[in-house]
């Protein structure tokens, strides 16, 4: 970009951590391309982030041709206030404080000479397109979920579709623009009446509702992934610009150190470990930042690793102290027995495991970022989700993307997985014919992932385009875009 002056951008981010890294990712790779970017969110959220990442805040750190800046707003709340224990009360509050600390920071920006060109932000925060629309800027949304999810949303809202209901809760739904079928437990389930999350499907709906403020949707995806979905986004909904996988995005290497993670590892030795193991033999088993399952069902897990003698590397994370729950226990004389196949920690670099050469397959959560990591490192999956977008994810990787096996249900199903079903499912997709086909899917999913992030690629070009549709808006009004 040579000489001219960068355009500002502020990211905003729900102060979760699934929600921060790939935001953050694309803060990272606008950075790189010549924009001046601040990322925001929480006091708390930045603490854990300093904690155990190479952060600072309110100095810009230079990323390839520009800078990344992080801003942390207070939310008003002790540590231990029982209002965040209460996600609907929690929100509300970060939309009170949150507006008030936006709308101040655009404001030093004018007084400052260096106006805002634009302002992301992620799902749960649809109340920063309403500061954007105020102050006259050009806003877009991070959607971090998959494009077919995203469909199903709209689809919802705009009532194109009949999705289950009280009266009819196991109806299946055919969207729009697919030919596929999603029973009514493989629809998102907050949309489901039977789920105990409805609450959060109504803040992803508030984000619909306020769609027409924002002039895009960058899509965390990538055109031959989803090309029927993003396609039918953009000629229906809004224009959207697929611009994944973020964490591969070559042009930000060299900021790998800079990351949204809240904790680190209990043990440096991972790698290391995975070194010893020979090729395709080791499965990595974690169920994400928030998912917690039952103390029977890791027992049955541990079980079936027992009775099915594979190579494995478990990430048994604490519960969030504010659940009140037990932490897990395994069986006893597990890790005993396993000590020589098997190794339990508490966190896992994700990224740096799933990209190893041991890795045979993933057992997973299917939450979209652990999804789209694994479908662009070409690691085959078992598919275990909880809730949300992660039961209809497990149905696109099973039934479309082809490199899953399905193990596990939605939370909504109760249903308990034995140890039988679990050692069958991991021999399954570690041996035989059926692991070959999952390995050769999963391989042409990450040479098409390296495609379009290289120079040139599909989501490079977007990335490329999205910058220039911030430069044409420029900070005029651009309510009718």
């Amino acid at each position: 970009m040579g000489s001219e002056t960068p355009i500002h951008i502020l990211l905003v981010s729900y102060p979760a951590q699934g929600h921060i890294n790939p935001l953050l990712r694309l803060a990272k790779c606008l950075a790189a391309k010549g924009s001046s970017v601040i990322f925001i969110t929480t006091e708390k959220a930045g603490k854990d982030m300093k904690a155990v990442n190479n952060i600072t805040d309110k100095s810009a750190t230079p990323i390839g041709e520009g800078s990344l800046t992080f801003e942390f707003f207070d939310d008003g709340l002790e540590d231990d206030d029982l209002i965040k224990i209460g996600f609907d009360g929690f929100s509300k509050q970060l939309e009170l404080v949150g507006k008030q600390f936006l709308s101040q920071m655009i404001k030093n920006h004018v007084e400052s000479n260096k106006p805002i060109s634009c302002i992301i932000n992620n799902p749960f925060f649809p109340w920063v397109c309403d500061v954007a629309y105020e102050h006259d800027i050009p806003s877009a949304l991070l959607w971090i979920q998959s494009t077919a999810v995203f469909t199903a949303y709209y689809n919802y809202f705009h009532k194109l579709v009949r999705f289950p209901s009280d009266s009819e809760p196991y109806i299946d739904v055919q969207l729009i623009n697919s030919s596929l079928v999603l029973k009514h437990n493989e629809i998102p389930d907050f949309l489901h009446p039977f789920s105990k999350y409805q609450f959060l499907g109504e803040l992803i709906l508030g984000q619909f509702k306020n769609l027409s403020k924002a002039f895009c949707v960058l899509v965390d995806s990538f055109e031959e992934l989803e090309h029927d979905f993003i396609d039918y986004s953009s000629k229906n909904s809004i224009l959207m610009r697929s611009i994944g996988p973020l964490f591969k995005n070559p042009i930000i290497e060299s900021a790998s150190n800079i990351r949204g993670d809240f904790v680190k590892s209990d043990d440096c030795n991972i790698i290391e470990w995975l070194n010893t193991k020979p090729k395709d033999s080791v499965v990595y088993i974690s169920f994400g930042t928030l998912v917690y399952l039952p103390q029977e069902q890791v027992n049955e897990i541990a079980y079936g690793l027992l009775d099915s003698k594979v190579s494995f590397l478990w990430v048994i994370k604490p519960p969030p102290k504010e659940m009140g729950l037990k932490e897990h226990v395994l069986p006893n004389g597990f890790l005993e027995e396993t000590n020589e196949r098997g190794k339990v920690v508490k966190w896992s670099p994700q990224e740096e495991v799933l990209a190893h050469p041991s890795l045979a397959c993933f057992i997973t959560h299917c939450g979209w970022n652990s999804s789209m990591e694994a479908l662009s490192l070409g690691v085959p999956m078992l598919t275990f989700p909880a809730w949300g977008d992660q039961v209809t994810n497990a149905k696109f990787l099973v039934d479309v993307f082809g490199v899953g096996i399905r193990l596990g249900y939605g939370l909504m199903e109760n249903k308990l997985i034995t140890r039988d079903e679990v050692k069958r499912c991991l021999l399954e997709a570690t041996t035989g014919e059926k692991a070959e086909e999952l390995k050769k899917n999963a391989g042409k999913w990450k040479k098409a992932a390296e495609d379009v992030v290289a120079v040139g690629g599909s989501s490079d070009r977007n990335l490329d385009e999205f910058i220039e549709d911030i430069k044409k808006c420029g900070i005029v009004n651009i309510h009718n875009i």
